[in-house]
Protein backbone atom coordinates (compact mmCIF):
# COMPACT_ATOMS: atom_id res chain seq x y z
CA UNK A 1 0.00 0.00 0.00
CA UNK A 2 1.04 3.36 -1.10
CA UNK A 3 -0.15 7.10 -1.38
CA UNK A 4 -2.50 6.68 1.74
CA UNK A 5 -4.23 10.03 2.03
CA UNK A 6 -4.86 10.48 6.10
CA UNK A 7 -7.07 13.48 6.36
CA UNK A 8 -8.21 13.34 9.98
CA UNK A 9 -5.53 14.18 12.62
CA UNK A 10 -4.53 16.42 15.64
CA UNK A 11 -1.19 17.29 14.54
CA UNK A 12 -0.91 21.62 14.71
CA UNK A 13 1.39 21.89 17.67
CA UNK A 14 -0.22 23.32 20.64
CA UNK A 15 -4.05 23.66 19.04
CA UNK A 16 -6.32 20.96 20.69
CA UNK A 17 -5.66 17.92 22.29
CA UNK A 18 -3.42 16.57 20.08
CA UNK A 19 0.23 17.11 19.24
CA UNK A 20 1.24 19.35 22.56
CA UNK A 21 4.69 20.97 20.69
CA UNK A 22 6.64 21.16 17.20
CA UNK A 23 8.67 17.99 18.43
CA UNK A 24 5.16 15.90 18.76
CA UNK A 25 4.15 16.76 14.95
CA UNK A 26 7.31 15.78 13.82
CA UNK A 27 7.36 12.30 15.27
CA UNK A 28 3.62 12.12 14.04
CA UNK A 29 4.49 13.07 10.81
CA UNK A 30 7.06 10.74 10.76
CA UNK A 31 5.08 7.88 11.62
CA UNK A 32 2.85 8.45 8.71
CA UNK A 33 5.57 8.52 6.69
CA UNK A 34 6.19 5.34 7.67
CA UNK A 35 3.06 4.14 7.06
CA UNK A 36 3.17 5.24 3.48
CA UNK A 37 1.08 8.44 3.84
CA UNK A 38 1.64 10.67 1.32
CA UNK A 39 -0.20 13.21 2.27
CA UNK A 40 -1.85 14.43 5.75
CA UNK A 41 -4.43 16.95 5.88
CA UNK A 42 -4.76 17.55 9.77
CA UNK A 43 -8.04 18.80 11.42
CA UNK A 44 -8.30 20.58 15.23
CA UNK A 45 -11.42 20.70 16.35
CA UNK A 46 -13.53 23.54 15.41
CA UNK A 47 -16.67 24.45 17.73
CA UNK A 48 -19.19 25.40 14.27
CA UNK A 49 -21.14 27.85 16.70
CA UNK A 50 -18.03 30.15 16.28
CA UNK A 51 -19.14 30.96 12.91
CA UNK A 52 -22.11 33.05 14.28
CA UNK A 53 -19.69 35.20 16.50
CA UNK A 54 -17.32 37.36 14.70
CA UNK A 55 -15.28 37.91 17.59
CA UNK A 56 -14.94 34.29 18.93
CA UNK A 57 -14.31 33.22 15.10
CA UNK A 58 -11.75 35.49 14.79
CA UNK A 59 -10.04 34.40 18.07
CA UNK A 60 -10.15 30.48 17.45
CA UNK A 61 -8.88 30.56 13.54
CA UNK A 62 -5.77 32.73 15.26
CA UNK A 63 -4.80 30.16 17.08
CA UNK A 64 -5.44 27.56 14.22
CA UNK A 65 -3.47 29.79 11.98
CA UNK A 66 -0.99 30.18 14.24
CA UNK A 67 -0.34 25.97 14.71
CA UNK A 68 -0.84 25.82 10.65
CA UNK A 69 2.20 27.90 10.63
CA UNK A 70 4.42 26.27 13.03
CA UNK A 71 3.63 22.80 11.39
CA UNK A 72 4.41 23.99 8.05
CA UNK A 73 7.68 25.44 9.42
CA UNK A 74 8.17 21.62 11.02
CA UNK A 75 8.26 20.16 7.61
CA UNK A 76 10.07 23.16 5.93
CA UNK A 77 12.48 21.61 8.32
CA UNK A 78 12.81 18.57 8.52
CA UNK A 79 16.26 16.37 7.72
CA UNK A 80 13.85 14.10 6.05
CA UNK A 81 11.01 13.67 3.51
CA UNK A 82 7.57 14.15 5.30
CA UNK A 83 4.09 13.29 4.06
CA UNK A 84 3.06 16.61 2.19
CA UNK A 85 0.56 18.78 4.77
CA UNK A 86 -2.92 20.20 4.21
CA UNK A 87 -5.15 22.12 6.81
CA UNK A 88 -9.07 21.58 7.64
CA UNK A 89 -10.70 21.31 10.61
CA UNK A 90 -13.20 18.72 12.02
CA UNK A 91 -16.08 21.07 12.79
CA UNK A 92 -18.69 19.96 15.54
CA UNK A 93 -22.01 20.45 14.59
CA UNK A 94 -23.10 22.40 18.04
CA UNK A 95 -25.09 24.29 15.55
CA UNK A 96 -26.91 22.64 12.50
CA UNK A 97 -26.13 25.30 10.20
CA UNK A 98 -22.95 26.68 10.64
CA UNK A 99 -21.27 29.25 7.91
CA UNK A 100 -18.44 27.01 6.62
CA UNK A 101 -17.83 29.75 3.66
CA UNK A 102 -14.02 30.17 5.18
CA UNK A 103 -11.90 27.36 2.98
CA UNK A 104 -9.80 27.49 6.30
CA UNK A 105 -12.64 25.22 7.51
CA UNK A 106 -12.66 22.72 4.74
CA UNK A 107 -10.30 19.55 3.64
CA UNK A 108 -7.37 21.58 2.06
CA UNK A 109 -9.89 24.78 0.87
CA UNK A 110 -12.10 22.15 -1.16
CA UNK A 111 -15.69 21.33 -0.79
CA UNK A 112 -15.42 18.29 1.85
CA UNK A 113 -16.68 19.02 5.31
CA UNK A 114 -15.45 16.89 8.22
CA UNK A 115 -18.13 16.92 11.02
CA UNK A 116 -18.88 15.25 14.12
CA UNK A 117 -22.13 15.77 16.79
CA UNK A 118 -21.71 16.74 20.59
CA UNK A 119 -20.99 14.55 23.26
CA UNK A 120 -20.78 11.27 20.93
CA UNK A 121 -24.59 10.81 20.27
CA UNK A 122 -26.63 11.39 16.83
CA UNK A 123 -29.00 14.11 17.36
CA UNK A 124 -32.69 12.44 16.38
CA UNK A 125 -32.22 15.21 13.04
CA UNK A 126 -28.62 15.33 12.24
CA UNK A 127 -29.86 14.52 8.70
CA UNK A 128 -31.36 18.18 8.46
CA UNK A 129 -27.67 19.01 9.41
CA UNK A 130 -26.09 17.52 6.37
CA UNK A 131 -29.40 18.89 4.28
CA UNK A 132 -27.94 22.88 5.53
CA UNK A 133 -24.59 21.41 4.18
CA UNK A 134 -25.04 20.00 0.76
CA UNK A 135 -27.38 23.12 -0.09
CA UNK A 136 -25.23 25.13 0.37
CA UNK A 137 -22.52 23.48 -1.88
CA UNK A 138 -20.73 21.43 0.75
CA UNK A 139 -19.94 17.69 1.11
CA UNK A 140 -20.23 16.25 4.56
CA UNK A 141 -18.16 13.88 5.74
CA UNK A 142 -19.00 12.51 9.63
CA UNK A 143 -15.89 11.60 11.60
CA UNK A 144 -16.08 8.23 13.15
CA UNK A 145 -19.94 7.03 13.07
CA UNK A 146 -19.13 3.81 14.49
CA UNK A 147 -18.00 5.27 17.62
CA UNK A 148 -21.53 7.30 18.38
CA UNK A 149 -23.77 5.39 21.74
CA UNK A 150 -27.12 5.79 20.09
CA UNK A 151 -27.14 3.86 17.05
CA UNK A 152 -30.35 1.71 16.68
CA UNK A 153 -29.89 -1.76 15.19
CA UNK A 154 -30.64 -0.80 11.73
CA UNK A 155 -28.48 2.33 12.48
CA UNK A 156 -31.59 4.47 11.47
CA UNK A 157 -29.86 8.22 11.40
CA UNK A 158 -26.88 7.16 9.24
CA UNK A 159 -29.24 5.63 6.84
CA UNK A 160 -31.21 9.21 6.97
CA UNK A 161 -27.81 11.06 6.86
CA UNK A 162 -26.28 8.98 3.95
CA UNK A 163 -29.71 10.16 1.96
CA UNK A 164 -28.71 13.60 2.77
CA UNK A 165 -25.48 13.30 0.91
CA UNK A 166 -23.45 12.64 4.33
CA UNK A 167 -20.18 10.67 3.45
CA UNK A 168 -18.95 8.19 6.46
CA UNK A 169 -15.06 8.42 7.51
CA UNK A 170 -14.62 4.98 9.80
CA UNK A 171 -11.31 5.15 12.67
CA UNK A 172 -8.59 2.69 11.71
CA UNK A 173 -7.95 1.97 14.98
CA UNK A 174 -11.95 0.65 15.28
CA UNK A 175 -11.17 -1.92 13.63
CA UNK A 176 -8.75 -2.94 16.48
CA UNK A 177 -10.99 -2.30 19.49
CA UNK A 178 -9.04 0.83 20.31
CA UNK A 179 -12.64 2.70 21.17
CA UNK A 180 -14.73 -0.62 22.41
CA UNK A 181 -16.38 -3.60 21.43
CA UNK A 182 -19.77 -1.54 20.21
CA UNK A 183 -17.48 0.35 18.26
CA UNK A 184 -15.63 -2.26 16.31
CA UNK A 185 -18.80 -3.85 15.95
CA UNK A 186 -20.12 -1.06 14.15
CA UNK A 187 -17.06 -0.02 12.02
CA UNK A 188 -17.16 -4.10 10.89
CA UNK A 189 -20.89 -4.04 10.09
CA UNK A 190 -20.38 -0.70 7.54
CA UNK A 191 -17.91 -2.50 6.16
CA UNK A 192 -19.93 -5.48 5.47
CA UNK A 193 -22.73 -2.87 4.22
CA UNK A 194 -20.26 -1.04 1.70
CA UNK A 195 -21.41 2.18 3.86
CA UNK A 196 -17.62 2.72 4.76
CA UNK A 197 -16.46 5.55 2.08
CA UNK A 198 -13.25 6.36 4.07
CA UNK A 199 -10.84 5.28 6.44
CA UNK A 200 -8.43 7.87 8.48
CA UNK A 201 -6.30 7.54 11.43
CA UNK A 202 -8.09 10.32 13.77
CA UNK A 203 -4.09 10.49 14.95
CA UNK A 204 -3.59 12.64 18.17
CA UNK A 205 0.35 12.49 17.78
CA UNK A 206 0.10 9.84 20.84
CA UNK A 207 1.64 6.13 20.64
CA UNK A 208 1.23 4.76 16.59
CA UNK A 209 -1.35 5.17 14.44
CA UNK A 210 -3.46 2.87 13.29
CA UNK A 211 -3.82 2.45 9.61
CA UNK A 212 -1.36 0.31 8.76
CA UNK A 213 -2.65 -2.54 11.07
CA UNK A 214 -6.24 -1.78 9.84
CA UNK A 215 -4.93 -2.18 6.81
CA UNK A 216 -3.12 -5.51 7.10
CA UNK A 217 -6.26 -6.85 8.40
CA UNK A 218 -8.41 -6.05 5.51
CA UNK A 219 -5.89 -7.17 3.00
CA UNK A 220 -5.02 -10.47 4.70
CA UNK A 221 -8.32 -11.83 4.07
CA UNK A 222 -9.07 -10.96 0.26
CA UNK A 223 -10.10 -6.99 1.07
CA UNK A 224 -7.38 -5.35 -0.29
CA UNK A 225 -9.60 -3.27 -3.26
CA UNK A 226 -11.53 -2.44 -0.26
CA UNK A 227 -8.13 -1.17 1.90
CA UNK A 228 -6.79 0.84 -1.00
CA UNK A 229 -10.10 2.86 -2.22
CA UNK A 230 -11.06 3.45 1.54
CA UNK A 231 -7.46 5.07 2.28
CA UNK A 232 -6.13 6.11 -1.11
CA UNK A 233 -8.30 6.20 -3.77
CA UNK A 234 -11.51 7.89 -1.88
CA UNK A 235 -9.38 9.96 0.07
CA UNK A 236 -7.11 11.28 -2.55
CA UNK A 237 -10.57 12.44 -4.80
CA UNK A 238 -11.19 14.77 -1.89
CA UNK A 239 -7.88 16.50 -2.88
CA UNK A 240 -9.40 17.26 -6.06
CA UNK A 241 -13.27 17.82 -4.70
CA UNK A 242 -14.56 14.38 -6.19
CA UNK A 243 -17.47 12.27 -5.06
CA UNK A 244 -15.77 8.87 -3.69
CA UNK A 245 -16.31 6.07 -5.39
CA UNK A 246 -18.51 2.98 -4.39
CA UNK A 247 -16.78 0.40 -1.92
CA UNK A 248 -17.91 -2.98 -2.53
CA UNK A 249 -19.50 -4.67 0.91
CA UNK A 250 -16.70 -6.29 2.01
CA UNK A 251 -18.00 -10.41 2.95
CA UNK A 252 -15.84 -11.61 5.35
CA UNK A 253 -14.27 -15.25 4.78
CA UNK A 254 -16.15 -18.02 6.59
CA UNK A 255 -14.04 -20.36 8.63
CA UNK A 256 -16.74 -22.78 10.89
CA UNK A 257 -17.99 -21.55 14.63
CA UNK A 258 -15.82 -18.82 15.41
CA UNK A 259 -15.75 -16.51 13.05
CA UNK A 260 -12.88 -14.63 11.08
CA UNK A 261 -13.33 -11.27 12.71
CA UNK A 262 -13.37 -12.82 15.94
CA UNK A 263 -10.10 -14.55 16.04
CA UNK A 264 -8.81 -11.89 13.87
CA UNK A 265 -9.30 -9.21 16.17
CA UNK A 266 -8.73 -11.33 19.30
CA UNK A 267 -5.03 -12.21 17.64
CA UNK A 268 -4.44 -8.37 16.52
CA UNK A 269 -5.37 -7.66 20.35
CA UNK A 270 -2.68 -10.25 21.80
CA UNK A 271 0.41 -8.42 19.60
Amino acid sequence: MTAIVDFHSHLMPAVDDGAPDAAHSLDALRAFAAQGVGTCITTPHFEGSLTRSPAAFAGRIAEIDAGWERLRAVVASAPTELPAVERGVEVMLDDPDPDLSDSRLRLAGGPYVLCEFPAMRLPPNAEWAMQNLVRKGWRPIIAHPERYRNHDDRLTTLVRCREAGAHLQVNAGSFLGQHGDTARAIARKLLELGWADYIASDFHARGTPATARAVALLVERGGELQARRLTEENPARILTGEPPLTVPPFVAPKTGPVSWWSRLFRRDQDR
